[in-house]
């Protein structure tokens, strides 16, 4: 029992790691899962300070991956309108322009909404281009999470 639970953790893993650049995937809850599996097998333990520490991680991360696009084009000196237009350009880029879009949508939701909303051009790649460095930043932070996790699974069976 103990080798399929190996083998679904590695799976979980690998797809958590996936997920951090596929948004279809929810990278580090996967991830985490794959910890709870390997959890559950006899040659692996974790501590509950561990775990609930590294639950509490991914709820943060999984939160900071909305946010910071939005932050970014706040910061960046975006309005209202490009806040909304980052976040129908994720969406948008999501479901419409996989997987290009899931890079470029923050930027040209941003990019539109803050046109939209009456800034020049030049205001508005500003905006977009905080947008997409809030994107780029979610995504180190949910690469790093998940890279911790397959540490910890490496050295827990190692």
């Amino acid at each position: 029992m103990d080798i399929l639970l190996y083998i679904l953790s590695g799976i979980c893993l690998l797809l958590g790691f996936a997920g951090c650049f596929l948004p279809i995937l929810p990278g580090p809850p996967v991830a985490y899962v794959g910890l709870l599996l390997l959890q559950a097998t006899e040659r692996v333990q974790f501590t509950v300070g561990q775990l609930v520490i590294w639950g509490v991680l991914v709820v943060v991360v999984q939160v900071l991956d909305y946010v910071t696009p939005i932050l970014g084009t706040k910061y960046s000196g975006g309005s209202k309108w490009g806040n909304w237009g980052c976040v129908a350009g994720t969406i948008v880029g999501i479901f419409l322009f996989a997987p290009w879009g899931i890079l470029l949508g923050p930027f040209v939701g941003a990019l539109v909404g803050e046109l939209l909303g009456g800034k020049t051009f030049d205001e508005a790649m500003k905006a977009g281009f905080g947008a997409f460095l809030g994107f780029l930043v979610s995504v180190v932070l949910k690469v790093g999470l998940c890279g911790y996790f397959v540490y910890c699974m490496v050295a827990g069976l190692g």
